[in-house]
């Protein structure tokens, strides 16, 4: 699996510091995408569908979710409706569990 999410409480947001993190945004879109590092995030606003083309992996997440994909993953983002979430590259795939 290459792609996880999961409810945070409120200490696992404070214990990774999600509010130092970069902020992303997006409209509704649908794109193709890459990780040259694992990605962790936590989502502020929106709903997101991504998709692993090569596994059929799918994951949905929203407002709330925080989650993470793995370095070398190549998949399709859509953005159903517009994103806004706080984003960390410095997180090994696996921490947030």
């Amino acid at each position: 699996m290459k792609m996880k999410k999961k409810i945070p409480s409120k200490e696992d947001l404070k214990k990774l510091d999600v509010e130092s993190w970069g902020i992303w945004t997006k409209e509704k879109s649908k794109f193709d995408w890459s990780y040259g590092d694992t990605e962790t995030c936590y989502i502020l606003d929106g709903e997101v569908e991504v998709n692993d083309p090569q596994t059929g992996e799918k994951i949905e997440f929203k407002k709330g979710d925080l989650v993470q994909f793995e370095k070398g993953l190549k998949c399709v983002w859509n953005v159903k409706k517009p994103v806004r979430k706080y984003y960390s590259f410095d997180i090994k795939f696996g921490e947030i569990d």
